[in-house]
């Protein structure tokens, strides 16, 4: 999700909203969902480890994609 957010920062993401009993398919900027997914990994962390999920394991790949995609869009980019 880090490598997708870091190739792809401006894409719209399709997603279900759940309201009450209503269903609505919105797309959603990318910085948007991918960040309120990161925050709700933080949360999970903080209220402690919810049934056997690694929410760590979650975050350290996230960081770890962003971190390569940054060093892989660096290196793509032309040398003028």
């Amino acid at each position: 999700m880090g490598a997708y957010l870091t190739f792809f920062p401006r894409a719209r993401i399709v997603s279900a909203v759940i309201l009450l009993y209503f269903i609505r398919i919105v797309r959603v900027p990318a910085l948007v969902f991918i960040g309120f997914w990161f925050l709700l990994q933080l949360l999970y962390v903080l209220m402690g480890s919810l049934g056997g999920v690694a929410y760590w394991a979650h975050i350290g790949g996230f960081l770890a994609g962003y971190t390569v995609a940054l060093v892989a869009k660096q290196i793509q980019k032309p040398h003028m």
